[in-house]
């Protein structure tokens, strides 16, 4: 399977351990390179964001709705085995909404040296978001689930400004971000609400978790029960919604992990 991976490299490399970016459900590496990527390697760090397959520029679009989150999980193993073998050190997992937990999941069974987890799928999974789904939107709901089309949750720009973004963003930027998001894998949501849910027992990285407050799709309270979870606790950025890393105060989040990275002293 040929991924996608897009890498951002420091003009002087202040650490040996590199970052790798995993994006959420109908988004690709493109997420990333936005202003992460770069504000990263401004700070020292080799990193790299993969498109899982069936997303951005991976192959696997015509089998994606077969795609489970396992397969995610390969993905990421195979990418990380690649830069641990480049950097000589394995890579911080920094994941987003589904890749939030594509990246428990891999920790799950891999060692990294730290972990990112941004308004992630919490260890429940997607129940609690797909019934406010129902409530706000039984119709497409309905369709969604008779044609196996997750599409139909972001098929509007209006639908994607309620999931992902701040209703100061622009318009424009929305109609930007809006033409690149894409389908979802139907059997990847079933492994998100229940069949295969991430197990933070198994889990013995450090773990970051971050949350919006206006986040829509998964709620403070459930990036909260997160970190419970992981024996930590949350932060949560005020005025901010789902997709942090594309909103106007991006960089507070990343300025964030960037401290706390420092704080582990990584080589």
């Amino acid at each position: 399977m040929k991924l996608e991976l897009l890498e951002e490299h420091p003009a002087k490399a202040r650490y040996a351990t590199p970052l790798l970016f995993v994006h959420g459900a109908w988004h690709g590496a493109w997420c990333w390179r936005e202003h992460f990527m770069g504000y990263f390697a401004a700070q020292g760090y080799a990193n790299y964001a993969l498109s899982l397959r069936g997303h951005g520029g991976s192959e696997g679009h015509a089998t994606l709705n077969r795609t489970r989150i396992a397969d995610y999980v390969a993905d990421v193993a195979a990418i990380a085995s690649q830069i641990t073998q480049k950097h000589s050190a394995p890579p911080v997992l920094i994941g987003h909404s589904m890749g939030g937990m594509v990246v428990q999941k891999y920790l799950e069974t891999h060692p990294a040296p730290a972990g990112v987890l941004l308004a992630s799928l919490p260890p429940a999974g997607a129940l609690a978001t797909v019934l406010r789904l129902m409530r706000r939107h039984p119709l497409i709901f309905l369709k969604l689930n008779l044609t196996a089309n997750l599409y139909r949750m972001v098929a509007t720009p209006a639908l994607a400004r309620e999931a992902f973004f701040s209703a100061n963003m622009p318009d424009a930027l929305v109609q930007q971000y809006w033409q690149k998001l894409q389908n979802e894998s139907f059997l990847g949501f079933f492994d998100m609400l229940a069949l295969n849910l991430p197990k933070p027992a198994r889990v013995k990285t450090p773990l970051l978790v971050l949350g919006a407050a206006n986040d829509t799709v998964f709620h403070p309270y459930e990036v909260e029960a997160t970190a419970r979870a992981y024996h930590t606790r949350a932060t949560i950025f005020a005025d901010m919604a789902h997709d942090m890393m594309l909103e106007a105060n991006w960089r507070e989040p990343a300025q964030h992990i960037a401290d706390w990275l420092k704080q582990k002293n990584l080589p």
